[in-house]
C-alpha cells in the first residue's frame, strides 16, 4: 500500500490566507520521522517536545502526506499562541483536496529559532513520487527511521489494533488467524523495514538520513537519545524537562499473548524480510535472524552457493 494524493497546481503563491499568524522564521520542518509504527516514535516525540531546543507541533502524527491530516484524533488543548496558530492552519489544510507543500511548510512557522519536525510513522508507506516531491521541496530535510524486528513490531501493532478496536479480536493461538491479520495491508506494508528504508534512501542524501533501532531504545535509551539529538543539531546535554530517557508511556499497555508456536510461525512468515534487514540495515538487525534459528540457514546457503561455484569452475576447467 503506497499513499498517493494529487499535488497542488503551481498557480499563484498557493498561500493559505485563512490563518494569518505573525511569526518570522524559516517556515519548514527540520526533519521527518517516517516510522516505524510501534518502533519508538511516541518516545521520540515526548523526548523532543520536552527538550528546550525544540518546538514540536501539538499533534504528534500530522498524517499530512498520507491522509491530508484528516484523522479522527481529538484536537489537543493548545498550550500557547503558537499552538493555536498551528491548529488553525492544519484545519485549513484539511479542507484542501491536494498536497500543498508551501502551506504545509508554513505549519512550522511558529517554531521560530527552534527545531521542529513531523513524526508520522505511516509516511513509511508513501510512494516514490511523493517522497521525491517532499525531498525536492525541502532539500535540507533530515529523515529518521526507527527500525524494529518485524516479528515484534507487527505483533505490537496487532495488540494496539485490537486494544483500540481497529482490528477485530481473533484467536491469537491460531497461526492461520494470525497470518490472516498480518496480511492486512495496514500491517503488512509497515512490516518490511528493508523496503521502506530503500525507498526513502533513493531520494534522501546519506548525510541526512539515519536509521535507529528499537533494540537500542531497549538497551540504552540515553545513548540513543544522545545520538538522535546530535543528528538533529540539538544539544544532548540539555535534559528533556523532567522526562527521563527511559520513560515509556506504553509500558503498561495490554498486549496480546504470543505463544512460542505462533512466534515461530510469524518468524517464518517474515524470514525473507529478516534476512534482508540483516544484510541491508546492519546494526542490531544483523542479530534478528538468529533469534528465530535462521543463522545456520545463512551458513548452509552460502556454503551451497560456494559449492556450486566450485563445481562450475571445476567443470569449466
Amino acid at each position: 500500500m503506497h499513499w498517493a494524493w494529487p499535488f497542488e497546481a503551481r498557480v499563484g503563491n498557493g498561500r493559505d490566507e485563512e490563518a494569518n499568524c505573525s511569526f518570522t522564521s524559516d517556515a519548514r520542518p527540520d526533519f521527518l520521522c517516517v516510522g516505524a509504527q510501534k518502533g519508538g516514535t511516541s518516545w521520540l516525540y515526548q523526548q523532543l517536545a520536552s527538550h528546550p531546543d525544540f518546538w514540536m507541533p501539538p499533534i504528534k502524527e500530522l498524517h499530512y502526506f498520507d491522509k491530508l491530516s484528516r484523522t479522527k484524533a481529538v484536537p489537543p488543548r493548545p498550550r500557547d499562541e503558537r499552538d493555536l496558530c498551528f491548529l488553525e492552519r492544519i484545519k485549513s489544510l484539511r479542507a484542501k483536496p491536494h498536497i500543498a507543500l508551501e502551506n504545509y511548510a508554513r505549519l512550522f512557522e511558529p517554531k521560530g529559532a527552534f527545531l521542529s519536525g513531523d513524526i508520522s510513522p505511516t509516511y513509511s508507506m508513501l510512494n516514490d513520487e511523493i517522497i521525491e516531491r517532499i525531498v525536492s521541496y525541502f532539500p535540507n530535510l533530515k529523515v529518521i527511521f526507527l527500525a524494529r524486528d518485524p516479528v515484534d513490531r507487527s505483533w505490537s501493532q496487532l495488540s494496539m489494533g485490537v486494544r483500540l478496536g481497529m482490528i477485530s479480536p481473533f484467536d491469537v493461538t491460531d497461526s492461520d488467524e494470525v497470518i490472516r491479520n498480518l496480511l492486512n495491508p495496514g500491517v503488512f506494508s509497515l512490516s518490511h523495514p528493508s523496503k521502506i528504508v530503500a525507498r526513502w534512501k533513493r531520494y534522501v542524501h546519506p548525510d541526512r538520513f539515519r536509521i535507529y533501532f528499537f533494540d537500542d531504545l531497549e538497551r540504552n535509551p540515553a545513548e540513543l537519545r544522545c545520538s538522535i539529538l546530535q543528528f538533529l543539531g540539538s544539544d544532548p546535554e540539555k535534559p528533556s524537562g523532567r522526562l527521563r530517557a527511559d520513560h515509556n508511556s506504553d509500558a503498561n499497555r495490554k498486549k496480546l499473548r504470543l505463544t512460542d508456536k505462533v512466534r515461530s510461525r510469524v518468524a517464518q512468515f517474515f524470514k525473507d524480510e529478516l534476512k534482508a534487514c540483516a544484510a541491508e540495515l546492519g546494526g542490531p538487525a544483523k542479530e534478528w535472524p538468529a533469534r528465530y534459528g535462521f543463522s545456520l540457514l545463512y551458513f548452509f546457503a552460502g556454503l551451497a552457493d560456494n559449492l556450486d561455484l566450485f563445481v562450475w569452475c571445476d567443470w569449466v576447467a
